[in-house]
């Protein structure tokens, strides 16, 4: 673990944490870029797509600062409400994945059909809803490197070996003032990060090979029960709910799991019949021949 600044810019520290979150979120979009052009989503879909998602990344950001927030509070309301420092990642995709669908259905029913300007006017060639089954493979990317750089910042660390007989090799966790601690831990950020990377591969097959349009369904599903389990194991304490047995990431991973099981009769009955799948090929009108070798068939 490496929680000190790994160089200095200007007098700025740059850490090793903030360049995986950095490196994350281009993977993220650079992966969302390149499946948009595979999938041939047009030019003016690509583009609102990503600049919603850079507005929801930003605003996901900020909401994990809000939850832990709120959690510390909670935790200990006499050191006052304090936004800053510390993350928590399911706050963080709640609050972004909320704004980015607040901004993309206001633009189509709010903003597009009214305005006058070309820049802002609806020419996408593919709905939001095409765009659903790949995003979560993008999201496991950034997290992926998230993790990895928890890692290096000492944070989320599991609890100490010695209470697992059978775990019989751990990492040293990074106190606040530096120091190493001789008491290994869990590494669960690394556990983490490989389900995460195995997660994603297991997406990107089932939508590249077989069209697979419930990738939401199995992130929310797979990550809420694995997110369950390891906090099990978790040291890093971050707050709790006031009366309850689980932690704050605990209740939050149900809710995951059970909108993923919801998610699964949402994309059946309702956004299968909005997609429009630009990777078809369109069908090709009837030439004027063609069109009169039918009627003088009787054919209609």
């Amino acid at each position: 673990m490496h929680p000190q600044p790994l160089f200095t810019i200007a007098g700025h520290g740059i850490y090793a944490y903030g360049i995986c979150m950095a490196v994350g979120i281009l993977a993220c979009f650079g992966f969302l870029l390149f499946t948009m052009w595979k999938q041939k989503f047009n030019e003016d879909a690509t583009n609102k797509i990503l600049v919603i998602g850079v507005l929801g990344t930003g605003f996901g950001i900020f909401s994990a600062m809000i939850f832990q927030a709120i959690y510390n509070y909670i935790d200990n309301p006499q050191a006052g409400f304090n936004l800053g420092g510390s993350m928590t990642f399911i706050g963080g995709l709640i609050g972004g994945v909320a704004s980015f669908l607040i901004v993309y259905w206001l633009y189509i029913y709010v903003i597009a059909p009214r305005t006058k300007i070309k820049l802002f006017k609806n020419n996408m060639n593919a709905t939001l809803t095409d765009a659903l089954p790949f995003i979560p493979i993008g999201i496991v990317i950034a997290h992926a490197f998230g993790r990895l750089g928890c890692l290096f910042a000492g944070c989320c660390y599991g609890k100490s070996v010695s209470d697992f007989p059978g775990h019989v090799w751990g990492l040293p966790v990074s106190a606040p003032n530096g120091v190493h601690s001789d008491n290994l831990v869990v590494p669960t950020q690394l556990y983490e990060c490989i389900f995460l990377v195995i997660l994603g591969v297991i997406m990107a097959v089932l939508y590249f090979r077989f069209r697979f349009n419930y990738n939401f369904a199995l992130y929310a599903f797979a990550y809420g029960v694995w997110r369950f389990f390891i906090e099990f194991v978790r040291g890093d304490e971050r707050g709790e709910f006031i009366g309850s047995a689980l932690s704050p990431s605990q209740i939050w991973s149900l809710v995951m799991a059970i909108a993923g099981i919801g998610y699964i009769f949402l994309q059946a009955f309702v956004l299968q019949k909005h997609m429009k799948n630009p990777f078809l090929p369109k069908q090709a009108a009837p030439s004027d021949e063609s069109a009169q070798i039918s009627a003088a068939n009787g054919e209609d």
